[in-house]
């Protein structure tokens, strides 16, 4: 088990230098280091709709990226989602706003990540908190508007 754990965080290991922003990528810097996931970007009202559903497991070090196409009140269900997953909403600046940990699967109970949300991050179920990623840390993307960004890619 110990050596199970040790391999799952050693996709967590800190980040250093600034590697130029990717696409398929989110860096989060939190006040214990920075991490960072590979991810699917769902940025068209199909793509976020579908979400994770019928996913039967997601690599640790992996996770979807929702863009909108401006900041807004944001919410996300768990309907036909068959893993437990962390929800991280960001504003426009890319700071996080709300951590939902754990949403439950197939619940579709509305789960609000609050007003002015431009982006958010599903992860698996546990990680966030794991690894430091609560309100006030800062996201990392393209996606992320270069003059409101508090973490602009270099």
């Amino acid at each position: 088990m110990r050596f199970a754990v040790c391999l799952t965080l050693l996709a967590f290991i800190p980040t250093f230098g600034h590697a130029a922003c990717r696409a398929d990528q989110v860096e989060f810097r939190t006040p214990s280091g920075t991490v960072r996931f590979t991810v699917e970007v769902a940025d068209d009202a199909a793509e976020r709709a579908r979400g994770l559903m019928n996913r039967e497991s997601l690599p640790s070090s992996s996770g979807m990226l929702f863009v909108y196409e401006h900041p807004q009140a944001a919410s996300f269900w768990m309907k036909n989602t068959l893993i437990p997953l962390d929800m991280i909403f960001m504003d426009q600046a890319g700071v996080v706003k709300t951590v939902h940990a754990n949403a439950v699967p197939h619940d579709e109970t509305a789960i609000p990540g609050g007003d002015n949300i431009l982006s958010v991050v599903e992860i698996n179920g546990g990680l966030a908190a794991r690894l430091g990623i609560t309100p006030g840390s800062v996201m990392r993307h393209p996606s992320v508007p270069e003059k409101n960004a508090a973490w602009p890619c270099e």
